[in-house]
């Protein structure tokens, strides 16, 4: 099953509600692009190519509401849909980039407002396809880094339900056990929102790739006893120069497997490479509600005392420095990141 895809039956985009995993494995569905904008949002969908394909279906919507009877009209609609989508969530550079890529699309098509329509079907259709493809070359690039043996720490959800199937940090991790290597995978909890405890834990389990959870603060006692030999993770930005905005903890966590000598390395699909950054400091770092730090969330309680306040930045920006390699779909690329990457995006 794909984490985000169209119903052709219904006409509606659906993904799986991943607030609600383990316990339930639900389909939501959507028939309105703001609709898909506050699924973004409130993290329905998550995830940087997840989020991508989404908003591409949510173009796919927004086409469908529209009352235009021109394909002027209707670009006009399209516009004013996708500013709606945009500022979902700002650190996600995939977001952007699926929106642009819907808009030039929407330009190249000469023709009705019906043309249009299908038009924009048809494109976010391709950013999905294209998505379960590209990850499972970053898959084959990225196992070869993993030897027989290997305990590797992962941070946050990178596998099917981050992307529209496969995954692209867990994805790795998957295909080097399906080559039959013997590996165990130790799973940052990632607090605030879980999504290692939560979603990698689950999709490990279906894979039958051995783990265990850790909570996030142990990950240094593991990587100091020497007892991990990689480090893997996504990122929601990857900067000219090769700084990497992923979720919160990662800089934490590349800091302690540089300290120790342990390889980390970022998995993601080159859309997701923003050459326009210069470098990390001009990632826009969202930052979150405090009730998921003060335990409201996902605990339905309060955990901290009554009146206490707290700070939730979803995101951090490990630098290039910390960052052995980022493995793309187009290869594996190493230092010095502000030349190398510039060879494996393609304009």
């Amino acid at each position: 099953m794909r984490t985000v895809f169209w119903d052709y039956e219904t006409n509606e985009t659906k993904m799986i509600d991943q607030r609600l995993l383990p316990e339930t494995l639900a389909i939501a569905a959507y028939h309105r692009h703001a609709d898909v904008a506050t699924a973004i949002r409130e993290m329905v969908v998550r995830g940087a190519p997840a989020i991508g394909a989404a908003a591409g279906f949510g173009m796919a919507l927004a086409a469908l509401e529209s009352k235009a009877a021109d394909a002027a009209g209707l670009r006009a609609d399209l516009e004013a849909a996708a500013a709606t989508l945009r500022v979902a969530r700002p650190t996600a550079v995939n977001l952007a980039w699926a929106l642009d890529r819907m808009l030039r699309a929407a330009g190249k098509v000469d023709g009705s407002a019906d043309d249009l329509r299908e038009a924009m079907l048809n494109e976010a259709q391709r950013i999905a396809d294209e998505d379960v493809e590209i990850n499972k070359r970053m898959a084959e690039h990225g196992a070869a880094l993993i030897e027989d043996g290997d305990t590797i720490i992962h941070h946050c959800n990178t596998g099917a339900l981050a992307t529209v199937d496969w995954g692209t940090a867990l994805g790795v991790i998957r295909t080097a056990y399906e080559q039959g290597k013997r590996i165990h995978v130790l799973v940052d909890e990632t607090r605030p929102r879980l999504q290692g405890a939560r979603l990698t834990a689950w999709e490990l389990q279906q894979y039958g790739i051995p783990y265990e959870i850790i909570s996030d603060n142990a990950a240094g006692y593991f990587l100091r006893s020497g007892q991990v030999q990689r480090v893997f993770f996504g990122a929601d930005r990857v900067a000219a120069n090769g700084d990497v905005a992923n979720k919160i903890g990662t800089y934490m966590l590349s800091l302690a497997a540089h300290d120790n000598g342990v390889p980390a390395y970022s998995v993601v699909p080159t859309s997701t490479i923003d050459l326009s950054l210069a470098h990390g400091d001009e990632i826009p770092i969202e930052e979150r509600t405090p009730d998921e730090v003060l335990g409201l969330h996902l605990l339905g309680r309060r955990v901290a005392p009554e009146g206490a306040g707290a700070r939730n930045p979803a995101f951090d920006v490990t630098p290039n420095r910390l960052v052995t390699a980022i493995v793309t779909e187009n290869g594996v690329v190493y230092p010095p990141f502000d030349v190398n990457l510039k060879k494996v995006v393609k304009s």
